[in-house]
C-alpha cells in the first residue's frame, strides 16, 4: 500500500471547502482524493435551490480525477469546519465504492485538527460494485 500524505490531503480538502457553495445548508465541505500515482484532486459541495440538484464534494473530487483520466483511487479526505467529524453521505459512499477498493482509507478532519479514519468496507458493507454486474446473468429480451 502506498504511503498516504494525510497532511497534503487535508490541506487540499480544506482549500476546497473554502470554495464551497453552501448558501442553504451553511455546511461547507471540501474533499481531496489521492490517485494511485500520487495526484491529488479536490472538490467542494455545490448546492442548488432545487436541493436534489446539489452535488457533494466527494462526487466532485472523484469526477475531477476521472476527467483527468484517473480510475484507480487510493484515499479520501473529507474536511468540514464542524466539531463533529463528518463521513461521506450514503450516495457518496456508493460513488466511492465504484473507484476505490474495500480496504481503501477514508478520513475526515476538521478545523480543530481532529481526524477520524475508516475503511470503505466499514462505511458501506456489501457495496454494490461493478463486480456484481460483471458476474450477472444477462437477460435477453428475445
Amino acid at each position: 500500500m502506498k504511503t498516504i500524505n494525510w497532511a497534503a490531503l487535508e490541506a487540499a480538502a480544506k482549500d476546497a471547502a473554502a470554495q464551497a457553495y453552501a448558501p442553504y445548508s451553511q455546511f461547507p465541505v471540501g474533499v481531496a482524493v489521492l490517485t494511485e500515482n500520487g495526484h491529488i484532486f479536490a472538490g467542494c459541495n455545490v448546492e442548488n435551490a432545487s436541493y436534489g440538484a446539489t452535488v457533494c464534494a466527494e462526487r466532485n473530487a472523484i469526477a475531477a480525477a476521472v476527467l483527468a483520466g484517473h480510475r484507480k483511487l487510493l484515499a479520501v479526505m473529507v474536511y468540514t469546519p464542524q466539531e463533529k467529524l463528518t463521513p461521506p453521505c450514503g450516495m457518496c459512499r456508493q460513488v466511492i465504492a465504484e473507484f476505490f477498493q474495500p480496504d481503501s482509507p477514508i478520513a475526515s478532519c476538521n478545523h480543530l485538527g481532529q481526524q477520524q479514519h475508516w475503511e470503505l468496507q466499514y462505511l458501506l458493507p456489501d457495496a454494490f460494485t461493478p463486480n456484481y454486474l460483471a458476474a450477472s446473468n444477462k437477460i435477453s429480451k428475445d
